[in-house]
């Protein structure tokens, strides 16, 4: 009887010491887990209920979900809401491949090849990109302007000129992204594609762009959520409300503060977030390697 009152204690007591054990270790974790989630999700959950909000007010959306309308939903049928959805899309979409198709060739001869100036290049690029292109709008504008005399596609007004300038400031840091994930890539199957007579071309698009897929969504996918929710130089370059992306045309529903429609940007707000989420849940599976595979061998 008594061994096994002393087998009961001393089980309770591993009991005890192994639930200390697990909170030490996991329980606290779980915690910051689900407060550093509230913290994200409630904003989105404060304009979803905005949106569904039919007085429109920031103030009458205060308490979640008091009402239940789809009245701002239905009131963005009378703006020229989806041109800028369509503007946004088509925008991010050329970015986005043109970025990756340019980035990765630059990363493939900086990491291939061996040429004067290589090194320099490279930091080059990397300092570049210290400078946010924030502090380049007021010579963008002059330059577009000056282009727009030559040829309207190059100046103002242009989503072409747009796209450009967002290629060439996104060039630096994805050339210097995907360079140390190229590095990763033995050189061993360059030099067999070349025995069986491949091209540098051939080896480019047929294998290395294969290999290098995680990364390669990566900056596709920064790239699309960096031009599809900028503001500044869409509102700068675009002028004409119909070539307006969603960014630039959402903040006019709240530029005036005596006539701010808070609902028509709360609903509009939940319909743009769609396409980055949806693109984000099909390429999540490479997030993680692509960000990571290159960070071990430079």
């Amino acid at each position: 009887m008594m061994i096994e009152t002393r087998r009961s204690l001393s089980s309770s007591k591993g009991d005890r010491l192994s639930g200390v054990r697990w909170w030490r270790e996991i329980g606290w974790r779980h915690i910051i887990g689900v407060i550093v989630i509230g913290y994200a999700i409630f904003p989105v959950v404060f304009v979803i209920s905005a949106s569904l909000n039919a007085t429109g007010s920031l103030v009458g959306s205060s308490r979640l979900f008091s009402s239940f309308s789809l009245i701002n939903f239905q009131a963005l049928n009378e703006t020229q809401f989806w041109s800028w959805i369509g503007n946004s899309l088509w925008i991010g979409a050329v970015t986005s491949v043109g970025s990756v198709l340019m980035g990765a060739a630059a990363a493939y001869a900086f990491s291939r090849f061996r040429f004067s100036g290589r090194r320099a290049g490279l930091m080059t690029l990397l300092i570049v990109q210290m400078f946010p292109q924030l502090l380049t709008f007021v010579a963008i504008f002059l330059l577009l302007t000056a282009l727009g005399d030559l040829h309207p596609l190059l100046g103002l007004n242009s989503r072409i000129a747009l796209i450009m300038v967002y290629l060439g400031g996104a060039l630096g840091m994805n050339t210097f992204l995907m360079y140390g994930f190229f590095n990763t890539v033995p050189k061993e199957l360059d030099e067999a594609a070349k025995v069986d007579g491949a091209s540098h071309l051939q080896i480019f698009f047929v294998i290395i762009l294969r290999l290098v897929a995680p990364i390669l969504a990566v900056v596709g996918l920064l790239g699309f959520i960096g031009t599809f929710s900028d503001y500044l130089l869409a509102g700068i370059i675009l002028t004409d409300e119909s070539k307006w992306t969603v960014a630039v045309g959402l903040f006019q529903f709240v530029s005036e503060q005596n006539s701010a429609r808070w609902g028509l940007f709360a609903a509009g707000a939940v319909i743009t977030a769609i396409p980055v989420v949806v693109l984000f849940l099909v390429l999540q599976r490479y997030i993680v390697s692509g960000l990571t595979a290159g960070a071990v061998k430079g």
